[in-house]
């Protein structure tokens, strides 16, 4: 299968991954664009695979209020440096996930910060309701794992599909600003505020 440039192009901006790395990868995965992000991963090449680990105290609080002053949002970004911090790119980044937040009303950071009691309340919903369709337990189980994975998708930040880029997450969307800036990046938490309700917080 013949690999164009510009699918390279669009691997190397999202994982920060040299160029014989990334068409490496798409051939492998025969031209699929997240197939080829899960390879370079596996393969700890990708630029957030390698700076994953790295500690990051820096960053940026910003803060994103919805025409008509209804939603207000204040998000917490961190970097590893104050140099990035003050960067065009970051703070912009910054300002996309906070109007994101405000879009798409995440419960979590990731799906690591969803505490057991909230996955054990879901996975015994989607249990009740799987059972009623009278399917053997092997079935039933199937279902809920992937409702619990629905779940996930829906409710944590990072998995949420970009509100400005449908067709990538908030996590790919941060990777390719890893790869971009050459630094380790983390949403460390966001509270969402909503007129008249309580406010939704989460730490990652």
């Amino acid at each position: 299968m013949e690999i164009t440039a510009s699918q390279v192009k669009e691997l190397r901006e999202r994982t920060g991954t040299g160029m014989m790395e990334c068409k490496t990868a798409l051939v492998e995965a025969q031209g699929d664009i997240e197939g080829a992000i899960a390879i370079l991963r596996k393969k700890g090449l990708s630029a957030g695979a390698k700076k994953a680990h790295r500690e990051t105290s820096e960053g940026l609080v910003g803060a994103y209020i919805h025409v008509g002053g209804k939603i207000g949002v204040i998000v917490e970004v961190n970097c590893e440096t104050d140099f990035v911090a003050r960067t065009a790119d970051f703070q912009q980044l910054v300002k996309d996930i906070s109007m994101h937040v405000a879009a798409s009303a995440p419960r979590f950071v990731s799906r690591e910060e969803v505490t057991a009691e909230t996955l054990a309340s879901e996975r015994e919903i989607y249990t009740v309701q799987a059972a009623k369709t009278g399917k053997p337990a092997p079935v039933v189980e199937k279902i809920v794992d992937g409702k619990i994975e629905k779940f996930y998708a829906e409710a944590c930040l990072m998995e949420q599909p970009f509100v400005k880029d449908p067709g990538i997450t908030v996590k790919d969307l941060i990777s390719t600003y890893i790869g971009k800036l050459g630094e380790n990046i983390r949403v460390k938490r966001f509270a969402r505020f909503v007129l008249g309700e309580g406010v939704e917080a989460s730490r990652g």
